[in-house]
């Protein structure tokens, strides 16, 4: 037996994030604020490494505060709303005797 030809249309929209370096250098901040704390005397003195982090963790925050702010107010007030099919056997129970 052939497949219908016509596909019905999609439901709901699905709306991806847009790609960021920012998780990235979120975790490299966090990397450094650890490597601060137990680093102590590594090249240069612990304390560096925790300022140097705590700058790398504050800018990626930011940026992705702002980049989750700015998807939001770009996503749709509405979508067009579409009723669920209903199922084709009925939702009672099967009897028992």
């Amino acid at each position: 037996m052939a497949e219908p030809e016509n596909i019905p249309a999609p439901t709901e929209s699905i709306y991806e994030p847009t790609p960021s370096w920012a998780p990235a250098f979120l975790a490299l901040g966090v990397a450094l604020i650890v490597c601060g704390i137990f680093a102590e005397g590594f090249l240069v003195r612990g304390w560096i490494y925790s300022i140097f982090g705590a700058v790398f963790f504050v800018f990626a925050f930011f940026a992705i505060v702002r980049s989750s702010i700015r998807s939001f107010f770009s996503l749709p007030r509405k979508q067009r709303v579409r009723g669920a099919a209903l199922p084709a056997a009925s939702l009672r129970s099967a009897k028992r005797g």
